[in-house]
C-alpha cells in the first residue's frame, strides 16, 4: 500500500483532506510548514517546514517520502493576497505565484519517481483561475497564479498520461477557512466533494476542472 501526500496540511482544506483519507484508511504524509495542534491529533505522519516555494524544502519532502510510492499527491497549498488596480504589489504576485503556480509544479516533480501507473495527481486550484469566469476584476496576483497552475495542469495530464497518471485541477467552492475570513461551506463538506471527484478520476477525464459539487468548470 502505497502512501497519499497532502501539502498546506495544517488548517483548512488541507486539513480536512488529511482528516477524511485517514478515517478511509489511506497512509498519509502531512506536509506543512508548520504543524497545528488539530493536525497532530490525528496521528498522521507529519513533516514540518515544506515551503512548496522553496526547493530545498521540496527536497527534503521527496527524502522523507523515501522509496514508498505514492497513490495520491494533493497539492493543496496556497497563498491569497488581494490587489486593486493603482495599488498592486507585485512583490506580493510574484509571492503567489511562487506558492499556487510552481510549487504544484515543484511538488509534482520532485515526488516523479514515487508515482506510477495508478497513481493520481489532484491540484486544488480556483474558479478565480477561470477567464470566462471573471466578472469582477481585482486579485490579480491570485487570478493569475491560478490560472497558470491550471495551465499547468493540463500539461502534467499530457506528459503523465503515458506513465498512467491522470491529472484533476478542483475547485473547492468557497469554504469558510482563513483564506475567505469565515465565508462559505465548511471544509467537511468540500472535502467531501472534492474527494469524490478524485474517486472518479482516469485516465479518460485527465487534465479536466471540476467544482467539489460535481460541476465541470469552463477555463
Amino acid at each position: 500500500m502505497g502512501i497519499t501526500v497532502v501539502t498546506g496540511a495544517n488548517r483548512g482544506i488541507g486539513l480536512e483532506f488529511c482528516r477524511q483519507l485517514t478515517a478511509r484508511g489511506a497512509r498519509v504524509l502531512a506536509a506543512c510548514r508548520r504543524s497545528s495542534p488539530e493536525l497532530d491529533a490525528l496521528g498522521v505522519r507529519v513533516l514540518e517546514g515544506v515551503d512548496v516555494s522553496d526547493p530545498e524544502s521540496v527536497a527534503l519532502l521527496a527524502q522523507e517520502v523515501g522509496e514508498d510510492s505514492v497513490e495520491l499527491l494533493v497539492n493543496n497549498a496556497g497563498v491569497m493576497e488581494s490587489e486593486v488596480l493603482g495599488q498592486i504589489d507585485f512583490d506580493g504576485i510574484r509571492r503567489q505565484i511562487e506558492v499556487n503556480s510552481l510549487g504544484p509544479l515543484r511538488v509534482t516533480e520532485a515526488l516523479l519517481p514515487r508515482l506510477g501507473p495508478g497513481s493520481k495527481v489532484a491540484i486544488v486550484t480556483s474558479l478565480m483561475g477561470s477567464m470566462a469566469d471573471n466578472g469582477s476584476g481585482r486579485k490579480y496576483g491570485y487570478r493569475m497564479s491560478k490560472a497558470a497552475v491550471n495551465a499547468a495542469g493540463v500539461s502534467l495530464a499530457r506528459d503523465l498520461a503515458p506513465r498512467q497518471i491522470p491529472v484533476v485541477l478542483l475547485h473547492p467552492g468557497l469554504v469558510a477557512t482563513d483564506m475567505t475570513a469565515g465565508r462559505g461551506m465548511g471544509t467537511d463538506e468540500s472535502v467531501a466533494g472534492l474527494l469524490a471527484r478524485i474517486d472518479a478520476l482516469d485516465l479518460e477525464r485527465s487534465g479536466t476542472f471540476w467544482h467539489s459539487d460535481g460541476r465541470a468548470l469552463e477555463w
